[in-house]
């Protein structure tokens, strides 16, 4: 949006403490615009070494807020997060399935709790996300970065149209790069700080140490798919990824995670460096989540995890929400529970997302 359309417009922009949003509050204020500032504090559900809402984070917000003139509040979502987020992926992991939190936090909280809390009162919610929108023959669509590495399309594609409606993002057309020359040299106060890694809750904490401490310990058999042979024993699915690789603890590898059996608890694998049963060309996805309008056009793009790489593909309806996926190369890794993200051919416009099922 240029400043004419923004000046008349209520923004709230949710600043994290991070450079990326830092550079949002500059990009607004720099179109002399005073946007009101929201650290959305989230965390675990007990007060301790878990919380990953940092007093770094909110004394970096507070330096940004002040520094443009803006009004800086402190929105609570611990609970909204607890109880839909770490629900869902709880409830995934228990099922074999591969969630991703990330995506679940912007639909629910981001744009969601925040929302219900304050976003209301606002006609738009920037965030500092690498994503672009786009007005094409009246309809506001969700756009990828100019930035292949860190364009976040991927995450925002399970939020709500309505939330699509509200979105903003101010850097979206920048490359990293370039954020971090701006906040260089507005002397910005996090300019050189290291971007956050892994999922947001979970702070310091490992992934593993994570589940363990809520879903525990169930031990299983690792079988070897092609023989059938026991070759050795898992500790629970919970801590297994299709495709995964290293942190097996089995000899003579490598092994690749190939197939879960959640209700016979086994975990089976593949030997080799590149095992043919470690890749898929077509798999079925269910409950497909559009953005804007339905996929126009057999031919699209798609991604399965966060990678710069998108994969030509043609899609083929079954009806429902429900869709398959006819990769035109071999993909490594795909997992039920993981979203499949579509683009457009040239993978420009983002249609959405659904869960893939095998």
């Amino acid at each position: 949006m240029i400043l004419e359309e923004l000046k008349d417009k209520r923004i709230a922009v949710l600043l994290s403490g991070g450079v990326d949003s830092s550079v949002v509050v500059y990009e607004l204020a720099r179109l002399g615009l005073h946007p009101d500032c929201f650290y959305i504090k989230i965390g675990p559900e007990e007060e301790e070494e878990w919380d990953c809402s940092s007093e770094e984070d909110l004394e970096m917000a507070t330096a940004v807020a002040a520094r443009y003139g803006c009004r800086l509040e402190v929105i609570d979502c611990h609970r909204e997060y607890w109880s839909q987020v770490t629900r869902y992926t709880m409830e995934k992991v228990r099922a074999g399935f591969t969630p991703n939190p990330d995506v679940m936090c912007n639909r629910l909280i981001k744009f969601g709790a925040f929302d219900e809390k304050r976003g209301h009162d606002y006609d738009l919610i920037a965030t500092g996300h690498y994503a672009q929108t786009e007005w094409i023959d009246g309809r506001k669509w969700l756009t990828t970065s100019p930035d292949p590495v860190k364009d976040q399309t991927d995450f925002l594609a399970q939020i709500y149209d309505w939330q699509l409606r509200k979105a903003l993002f101010p850097i979206g057309h920048y490359v990293k790069d370039e954020v971090r020359e701006i906040a260089e040299r507005e002397h910005l106060v996090n300019a050189r700080r290291k971007d956050s890694q892994g999922i947001c809750f979970l702070g310091q904490i490992d992934y593993n140490e994570y589940i363990r401490r809520y879903l525990g310990e169930q031990p299983g058999d690792i079988v070897e798919l092609e023989t059938g042979h026991r070759i050795g024993e898992h500790k629970g699915l919970w801590f297994h990824t299709i495709g995964q690789r290293k942190g097996l603890g089995l000899g003579g590898g490598p092994w690749f995670v190939v197939k879960k059996d959640v209700e016979k608890n086994i975990l089976y694998v593949s030997h080799g460096y590149d095992p043919e049963t470690a890749y898929k060309t077509d798999f079925k996805i269910h409950d497909f989540h559009f953005l804007t309008t339905e996929v126009d056009a057999p031919r699209v793009t798609f991604k399965i995890r966060h990678t710069p790489e998108y994969h030509p593909a043609t899609v083929e309806p079954l009806g429902g929400g429900a869709y398959i996926i006819h990769s035109d190369e071999k993909i490594h890794g795909v997992a039920p529970g993981q979203f499949c993200v579509v683009y457009d051919e040239a993978h420009h416009r983002c249609f959405g997302s659904g869960e893939i099922t095998l």
